[in-house]
């Protein structure tokens, strides 16, 4: 079950918002600890059981760590123990295959038998959830957070629905007050509400249209892609998965609050940076401080020797790679931008940096990404690099196919031109603008402006929110693309 589907909007989150905003303040951790669940098992049948074990280990690992700590001890062992067991969980359900397909390959070359094994299934979320159990044993490692000793409060932190299978990955030191008590204000639920259906409309009107395009271009042979067709799919996938990573995370996120939960924000506007320094510090939060606090500062961080910073740094996106999905592409992507970020700590010691142009910059980093995506989504490396030929050979010949120009339709440019808009932070641009109007001003402090934008953006959100279950209903493109993860 995902949140861009009519199950979840029309069935599962009435039935579950209902009884939890009229229940009692210990009626509600057990109304969304069992909805939570229920959406796990949705989609993930027998499965769940890998969550639980995941829920009660690591419950289990925190008690013993405070207990190592309690008598004197560092509680190192256990830790270790906890982090083995979580990585070790992790590694198995995502990357057998890969290791398995790998093995084969070398066996092949050398004429030897191959492994035969079944595939190993790859549950929803487990990359997730994993990574947020080794911040919980890590932080209580460190003594930032005190243990939780309530099964059923932990339980609902590790499984908590809105953010289960797509994140952001939430630490527990950033909610542990919010899980035992909470409350919902009329002005949490409303703006959680905005944010989900902008999320949504973001994901479906948006996502799903680039999507459309991007895989159909993506499935043509790269030797028949022309240059511009080439662009087109690139930039389209590069507006896809900003627009479905932070759709997801604002509908999280507003579900969270309608809930009383207050989740940090995942994403803020990357396609604006000037480095990939500054692209990291914008894309995916959760995920890049969390290689950054857990990995990186305790490798040492940028406080070593310079060769021993750009190892770090190779490390940590090489891993960061992996972390997205079991194939050499998703490694490659990492490496990828692993390399451009030792060049500009490089660039940065010679204030090259600072010589260059606003406008080169972004275009430096823009570029980056847009090639970046390319190993991101195809399927293998091979692929990617005849991709990327196609993207500067401008003498192949366009390429007529009826399912590209069906979606490559007037949609199509329409919400193109909206995804590279809204792509920007506008409000920080016309909002000096409108304060500089005296006119408007005036009108503000009479009160006639403000119902206006107030009605004005209810009804925006009526229209968007109609339109994208229009779209849903009408049997929309709708890929999920965290499966892959």
């Amino acid at each position: 079950m995902v949140f861009s589907s009519t199950i979840f909007l029309f069935i599962f989150l009435p039935c579950v918002l209902i009884p939890y905003l009229l229940a009692g303040p210990k009626g509600k951790n057990i109304i969304l600890l069992c909805a939570s669940l229920f959406f796990y098992a949705w989609g993930e049948n027998i499965y769940l059981g890998i969550m639980l074990f995941s829920v009660v280990s690591n419950y289990v690992f925190g008690l013993l760590i405070q207990s190592s700590k309690d008598k004197g001890n560092s509680g190192f062992g256990p830790m270790v123990l906890a982090v083995s067991t979580n990585l070790g969980l992790l590694f198995y359900f995502k990357y057998t295959n890969f290791l398995i397909a790998t093995i084969n390959q070398v066996l092949g070359e050398l004429h030897i038998a191959p492994i035969v094994m079944e595939p190993v299934h790859l549950p929803i979320g487990i990359s997730f959830f994993t990574f947020q159990a080794i911040s919980y044993i890590l932080d209580l490692y460190w003594e930032k957070i005190k243990v939780q000793k309530n099964l059923l409060q932990f339980a609902l932190y590790k499984s908590l629905f809105p953010q289960l299978i797509a994140g952001p990955i939430v630490r527990y030191q950033h909610i542990s007050h919010q899980i035992g008590r909470r409350s919902v204000s009329w002005n949490d639920f409303s703006y959680g509400a905005q944010r989900f259906i902008i999320g949504l409309a973001k994901k479906v009107l948006i996502a799903n249209v680039m999507g459309r395009a991007a895989d159909y271009i993506f499935l043509l042979p790269p030797d028949r892609i022309s240059m511009s067709l080439a662009w087109l799919g690139a930039i389209a996938y590069t507006l896809q998965i900003y627009y479905d990573f932070s759709g997801y995370s604002d509908m999280a996120i507003g579900l969270g609050r309608m809930f009383g939960f207050h989740f940090l924000e995942n994403f803020n506007y990357p396609y604006v940076s000037r480095s990939i320094r500054e692209f990291w510090r914008r894309w995916h939060m959760s995920l890049s401080t969390w290689f950054r606090d857990y990995l990186y500062i305790p490798m040492g961080g940028g406080k070593r020797q310079a060769w021993r910073t750009y190892c770090n740094l190779l490390l940590v996106f090489f891993l960061c790679g992996l972390w997205h999905g079991a194939s050499w592409t998703f490694v490659a992507w990492g490496l990828f931008h692993g390399f451009f970020l030792v060049v500009e700590r490089l660039g940065a010691k010679t204030g090259l940096g600072q010589l260059l142009p606003t406008v080169v910059k972004h275009g430096y980093t823009m570029l980056v990404v847009v090639v970046g995506w390319v190993f991101f989504r195809a399927e293998t490396l091979e692929y990617a690099l005849a991709y990327l030929k196609a993207m500067v050979t401008p003498s192949t010949p366009p390429f007529f196919n009826s399912h590209i120009f069906l979606a490559l339709n007037g949609e199509f440019y329409c919400m193109l031109a909206v995804a590279v808009l809204y792509a920007i932070p506008l409000s920080s641009y016309t909002a000096p603008l409108l304060i500089r109007l005296p006119q408007l001003q005036q009108l503000a402090t009479n009160g006639i402006v403000k119902p206006a934008i107030s009605l004005g953006w209810l009804c925006f959100l009526a229209f968007i929110l109609l339109y994208s279950v229009a779209s849903l209903q009408g049997g929309a493109h709708n890929p999920f693309l965290y499966f892959r993860f």
